[in-house]
């Protein structure tokens, strides 16, 4: 009898116990933030992630109890500031402005850290990519265009931002929709290879309207399609590939995301501030000046979106050799 008695104590002890260290990341969730975030950006200063994140930073400062840090952690093609997110204490405190590129650069090698680890909490940016061709072109409409391309296979010059590049990735998509093949001009970055389109080195560019909308309103170049699924506000003129009949849509994005792990109760207070820093005229008014495509979506739509695109771009990479 004393024997049970002792288990019966050591058991109340341990399932006591239990309960009050599972209190502790609740209590921890109801205070929360107590002490600054620090969102990590895992490019370079200076580029339209970093300011995209700042811009957020500075909407969010009435919507959240304690101010939102901005870190730069560049490298491997973000895969080292995303790796250390990941990495870290899943309480909220370390968060990452994460691109289209989580979802691509574990397939070409650059990293081990997948969105997997990562729980997404709110997009805030969707950009499709445009095939663009410079204003003396002689092609006026994409079918012209893909026309010249499957009948001198991998002559047609189309820049992309870099070997397996989202770009990169959506130029092969479109070879894979349509059965066109291309000569791909790897540059690094965007704006470079749309340089060397205004200089009439390339043929084309796949890139964001973003990226070229300045010189098309200067009259310098001219989009013939849009990879998305409606037309893109200041490009109203230019159809999307699928009234066109191609069956494609295909971009990038940006949005926030906190490690794997991180409680729902702290995952809730993060997404009800963010969604209204993103509602802040501040904020659409910065996505608009800058020329971004302005999407709010919520952690389920986020998370579906990154699911689809990982299993596109997974099987892009596979398919056309790009991983080193």
């Amino acid at each position: 009898m004393k024997r049970r008695a002792f288990n019966r104590c050591i058991l109340s002890a341990l399932v006591g116990g239990a309960a009050a260290l599972a209190a502790i990341p609740a209590a921890q969730a109801q205070n929360f933030p107590g002490r600054a975030i620090e969102l990590v950006v895992p490019f370079a200063a200076g580029g339209g992630t970093d300011a995209m994140a700042r811009a957020m930073s500075d909407a969010s400062r009435t919507h959240l109890a304690q101010p939102i840090v901005v870190l730069n952690k560049p490298g491997a093609a973000g895969g080292i500031g995303l790796t250390e997110v990941a990495n870290s204490s899943p309480d909220g405190y370390k968060l990452a402005l994460v691109t289209a590129d989580m979802v691509i650069i574990p397939h070409l090698g650059l990293t081990k850290t997948t969105y997997e680890k990562f729980t997404p909490i709110i997009q805030l940016n969707a950009d499709p990519s445009a095939i663009t061709v410079g204003a003396d072109s002689p092609y006026n409409t994409i079918e012209e265009f893909l026309a010249a391309a499957r009948a001198k296979p991998e002559s047609m010059q189309v820049g992309n931002a870099g070997i397996g590049s989202i770009w990169h990735l959506a130029a092969a998509a479109l070879e894979d929709k349509t059965g066109a093949k291309f000569n791909h001009i790897p540059f690094n970055g965007g704006n470079p290879a749309v340089l060397a389109l205004l200089g009439g080195h390339i043929d084309a560019v796949a890139v964001s309207p973003a990226e070229v909308m300045q010189y098309v309103k200067a009259g310098k170049l001219k989009p013939l399609a849009v990879m998305a699924d409606e037309r893109v506000p200041g490009f109203e003129n230019v159809p999307t590939l699928k009234e066109r009949n191609i069956n494609l849509s295909i971009g990038t994005w940006r949005g926030i995301a906190a490690p794997k792990g991180t409680p729902q109760p702290v995952l809730d207070t993060l997404g009800a501030a963010f969604r209204k820093a993103a509602a802040e005229g501040s904020l659409k008014r910065f996505m608009a000046e800058q020329n971004l495509g302005y999407v709010v979506a919520d952690q389920q739509t986020f998370t579906a979106l990154m699911q689809r695109d990982n299993a596109t771009f997974k099987g892009l990479i596979d398919k056309f050799g790009m991983r080193p």
